[in-house]
This record gives structure tokens, C-alpha cells and sequence, in this order.
């Protein structure tokens, strides 16, 4: 199995990509659309929620209701991205065992974090 998408970029630097029947934009520049690294913040967190869902069922930390993860992408002097941490806050009631247990396991489970390299692996903080 492969994941595939199609991006074109037909001047400058803002790139459309067709994945399957969605389009997004990226402008690398962050004039018209989010820029590559706001790109790779999103998806990170897109793929952190559905890691804290199931990792929390399976740490029996209940529902977590509502996620709101607030992502920051820290640069280095060559603007590239030298950390990550994600601010996270649900509706779930967690006690601090249970949040490091489902926070090591969403980590485990999150596919975006895994194609990083280690040293950007999310630094989590669930309120």
C-alpha cells in the first residue's frame, strides 16, 4: 500500500496538492496559504488527536470529549524546525499517571510523529 498526492506549483512558491478528491495549498512563503513547516505543525497535531483518542481508551483514561491542541514549532538560525510541543487540553479528566501513560502511548501511535526525526518528537502537556 502507498499514499499518494499530486502537487503542482505553477510559479513562485505556492504549491496545490490533489490527494484523492481534496485539495490543499502550501505557499512556502506563508503569503496566500500556510507556509511548508505550519503545513507539517498541522498535520502533526491531525494525527496527535486520533493518538490521544486511542491511547487514552487503551489506558482506560476514559473519553477525552473535545481536543484543542495548540502546536509550536520552534526554529533554528537556518529556519528549520529545531522542536515541537503541543499545548493539549480536552474535556477528559486525567490524573498525571494517566496522562504520561496515554501521552508515551499517543506517541507510539501518532504516524506523523513517527516519519520525524527524534529530536522533534512533541513535547505534550494535557491541561
Amino acid at each position: 500500500m502507498a499514499k499518494e498526492v499530486h502537487s503542482v506549483s505553477e510559479e513562485g512558491y505556492s504549491t496545490t496538492n490533489q490527494t484523492g478528491d481534496f485539495e490543499s495549498t502550501v505557499d512556502a512563503q506563508g503569503e496566500e496559504a500556510p507556509d511548508t513547516l505550519e503545513a507539517l505543525l498541522g498535520a502533526y497535531a491531525s494525527c496527535y488527536v486520533p493518538a490521544l483518542r486511542v491511547g487514552a481508551q487503551q489506558r482506560d483514561a476514559g473519553d477525552l470529549g473535545r481536543i484543542e491542541i495548540d502546536a509550536t514549532g520552534d526554529l533554528n538560525d537556518d529556519d528549520k524546525l529545531e522542536s515541537v510541543a503541543f499545548d493539549v487540553s480536552t474535556d477528559g479528566d486525567l490524573d498525571e499517571d494517566r496522562k504520561e501513560a496515554v501521552i508515551e502511548r499517543a506517541h507510539e501511535l501518532c504516524k506523523v510523529g513517527d516519519a520525524l526525526k527524534e529530536s522533534l518528537e512533541a513535547d505534550v502537556t494535557i491541561q
